[in-house]
């Protein structure tokens, strides 16, 4: 992968005061700028799946972000500037993803978004070289080592920790039972399983763990093994194609056992599909993002400009998952922009320095000062419900597990 590039010279611009200039116009004019940043914009990069696999999701997370941008640019932007996005479909081909980052990256002060594990890996090392503050629509912990990876909420793992949390104090599951966990072979996947493997150290429960490729599609046998292992409840870390088949073999099986998925293992596609039924009784999903229809101020707040922007389209919580993103990263800008430093390390370093940063609700509070730890710990449990806008409704507000905490203690 050609990631070794030209040194690139930093091109600050420090704008000339104008004699009798408003107060606004000296502080804007005072701003240090770089890559991305005019005296009337700052432009900031999508590299997303628009056509391919994810295009739903996709899609309806960039609505998210262009509804917090709309937002900032009719309160006067940042710095005096309006912020655009400029946007480039990788249809989930890696060389898609290396040819349109490689022209988007010299035009934007950061990335808004990176989808896909393997698009992400695969530029990683140029967006360590670069100084680029990227946003990957992913959750996956093996990304917290990179200084310039902002996740925006809990890792994959200690979802897992906190949905089994929720799990046992309900009294579905038990010290000594057996918890089945499905889980896709990605970066994804493989990292929720981490959640599944340290509650059975804790709690002397036996993971009967199944691991499928990305494309797989007849869960059958995996499914059946989870059952025949006697497994009490399970942990679905999957596309949401597999979620879907995952809970349709189990009800075909007349196995009514407790499903619980990573958010990214749901999509509101499932509610149209022949086992939505079977969906609706048996599965919740584990998110660090509130749902739709969640009564917290933040998704309040999405809720009403997505329905007055798009009132005849149907939401998701993707929508509120791009509005995060979108309010988190405009937040670290916005601090840059008071120090008034728009260059990438300005970024960077206001994004470090960054602890406690509250969503009103719409994530727990969020920490980047600690490098190489998760932002956030705390996750919602929703239960999938059709009569709900989005297809999900709160069944336990952010809270974090006591093994959480047990984790990230044994991690120091």
């Amino acid at each position: 992968m050609p990631f070794l590039r030209r040194a690139l010279p930093t091109t600050v611009a420090l704008a000339v005061l104008v004699a009798g200039c408003g107060a606004k116009d000296d502080e804007k004019a005072q701003v240090e700028t770089g890559p991305g940043v005019t005296d009337d914009t700052i432009s900031l990069g999508i590299l997303s799946d628009m056509t391919g696999p994810f295009k739903a999701s996709s899609l309806t997370r960039i609505k998210g972000y262009e509804l917090y941008l709309k937002q900032v640019n009719d309160r006067g932007g940042i710095c005096g500037r309006k912020v655009e996005l400029k946007q480039k479909d990788h249809a989930y081909d890696v060389q898609k993803a290396l040819d349109g980052y490689f022209e988007l990256e010299p035009q934007v002060l950061g990335l808004l978004e990176v989808a896909g594990a393997p698009m992400t890996a695969a530029i990683e090392p140029d967006i360590m070289q670069t100084r680029t503050l990227t946003a990957p629509a992913s959750w996956s912990a093996s990304l917290l080592g990179n200084p310039h990876m902002m996740i925006v909420g809990t890792t994959y793992d200690l979802d897992v920790i906190n949905a089994l949390d929720h799990y046992k104090r309900r009294g579905v599951i038990a010290e000594g039972d057996t918890v089945g966990h499905l889980y896709v072979q990605n970066n994804y996947g493989e990292n929720a399983v981490e959640g599944s493997r340290f509650v059975g150290e804790q709690w002397n429960m036996k993971i009967a763990e199944q691991a499928v490729g990305e494309t797989a599609a007849d869960l059958t046998q995996q499914v059946a093994a989870m059952k025949a292992a006697g497994a009490k409840a399970v942990m679905l870390s999957t596309t949401p194609a597999q979620t879907a088949a995952a809970v349709g073999v189990a009800a075909a099986l007349k196995w009514d056992v407790p499903f619980m998925a990573n958010v990214v293992g749901w999509d509101t596609a499932i509610l149209d599909s022949p086992v939505a039924a079977a969906v609706e009784k048996q599965l919740s999903v584990v998110t660090s993002v509130a749902p739709f229809s969640s009564d917290k101020p933040g998704a309040r707040q999405v809720a009403d400009a997505f329905t007055a922007a798009y009132p005849d389209e149907k939401p998701t919580i993707y929508v509120d998952h791009g509005y995060t993103v979108a309010k988190v990263f405009l937040a670290i800008v916005e601090k840059a922009c008071k120090e008034f430093d728009l260059t990438r390390d300005g970024v960077l370093k206001a994004f470090q320095d960054t602890a406690g940063l509250e969503t009103d609700g719409l994530t727990g509070p969020l920490r980047y000062s600690l490098v190489g730890r998760p932002s956030a710990t705390q996750s919602y449990v929703t239960k999938v419900d059709a009569s709900a806008p989005g297809g999900l409704t709160t069944v336990e507000d952010l809270f974090e597990s006591e093994l959480v905490k047990a984790k990230g203690t044994r991690a120091k």
